[in-house]
Formats: structure tokens, C-alpha cells, sequence
């Protein structure tokens, strides 16, 4: 079992950023995956960025590409999201996921393809 916190999410005015913090209670295989996604009202999840925590590698939607950037810190057991050029759409609730596969890029944007989740965190961006 992996636990999955994520920092206290805020509000900021469109143009500003934030960054969001996940911390996890384990780095084991089950974290080989990690990602974030979010949710808005009557929407499913959307995937926005997934980082093999092994080597690297990152995928990231069309939609935050250039615009946020992901981070892993072995040591601390933390996964960041940093959030730059904010928009009205970029508000909701901010999960971090996780999952073992080897390989994370097929299919990352499927909720289902995550086993442990953190609780959300929740985004406001103001125009």
C-alpha cells in the first residue's frame, strides 16, 4: 500500500502560478508511475502530466504542455507540480495517482490504469 497526501491547493488570478506538492509514503515500485491529474464538475479525470520515477521520462497533455512542469524528489518521497501561465480552466481539483507498471506512457490518462490516489486538492484560478 502507497499513501498519497497532496499539499493544500489555493487560488491565484489568471497569468499567476502555483506549485502543487505530493508526498508519498513509500518509494517502491508501486510508485514507478506517478501523475497528476484533475477533475471539474460533471467531468471525469483528466490526466495532465505522468513521470516514470525511474528514468524520467514525461507525458504530458496538450493542454498544460509549456505550461506546467513536473519534478520527483527521491529523498524527500515528493512529486511536484508546477503551475505557470494559469488559466480559468485550469481550476478544480488537483489528484496525484500512482501505479507500478515499467512502462508509463501507454494509456496514462486512464484513471483506471492508477491504483492509489491522494485525497485532491482544490485549484480557483479568477480571470
Amino acid at each position: 500500500q502507497v499513501q498519497l497526501v497532496e499539499s493544500v491547493g489555493g487560488s491565484v488570478q489568471a497569468g499567476g502560478s502555483l506549485r502543487l506538492a505530493c508526498t508519498y509514503s513509500a518509494y517502491t515500485y508501486a510508485t514507478n508511475c506517478m501523475a497528476w491529474f484533475r477533475q471539474t464538475p460533471g467531468n471525469e479525470h483528466e490526466g495532465l502530466v505522468v513521470m516514470n520515477t525511474r528514468d524520467g521520462a514525461t507525458y504530458f497533455s496538450g493542454s498544460v504542455e509549456g505550461r506546467f512542469t513536473i519534478s520527483h524528489d527521491h529523498a524527500k518521497k515528493i512529486l511536484y507540480l508546477q503551475m505557470n501561465s494559469l488559466k480559468p480552466e485550469d481550476a478544480g481539483t488537483y489528484y496525484c495517482a500512482a501505479d507500478g507498471r515499467r512502462f508509463c506512457g501507454g494509456a496514462w490518462r486512464s484513471k483506471s490504469n492508477y491504483d492509489y490516489w491522494g485525497q485532491g486538492t482544490q485549484i480557483t484560478v479568477s480571470s
